[in-house]
């Protein structure tokens, strides 16, 4: 799971998030990236699932399993940004830990945010 301090809890800074971040999409997640200026620079993450997903435990699901990629990905992202990501399509869609990797993967493909590899 995603630490806590990775976390975003804030309702207006996920809100501001929301309406001034880039979209990225693909597949059944939706990312809105803007740069924070935390020191020092880290990632803080949220994820939102709307009821139109499914039941209750269904969210639960999409959530935990798209944390659990997060924590996962985390260490190659570059630092400094406030990312929401929404899911869309549901249970059908998010059918396990390797679609929400393949999805976050290509989100920071697309918003360019992985790391410089030193050489």
């Amino acid at each position: 799971m995603v630490n806590r301090s990775m976390r975003m809890t804030a309702s207006w800074e996920i809100a501001r998030t929301r309406s001034k971040g880039a979209s990225a999409a693909s597949g059944p997640l939706v990312a809105r990236i803007l740069p924070n200026n935390l020191d020092p620079p880290r990632n803080r993450y949220t994820v939102i699932a709307g009821k139109r997903i499914g039941k209750a435990h269904e969210r639960n699901r999409c959530k935990r399993l798209t944390r659990e990629a997060i924590r996962l990905i985390d260490p190659e992202l570059a630092q400094g940004y406030d990312i929401v990501l929404s899911m869309r399509g549901g249970i059908q869609e998010m059918t396990g830990l390797d679609v929400a990797l393949r999805s976050l993967r290509e989100i920071v493909r697309k918003a360019r945010i992985l790391a410089e590899i030193p050489k």
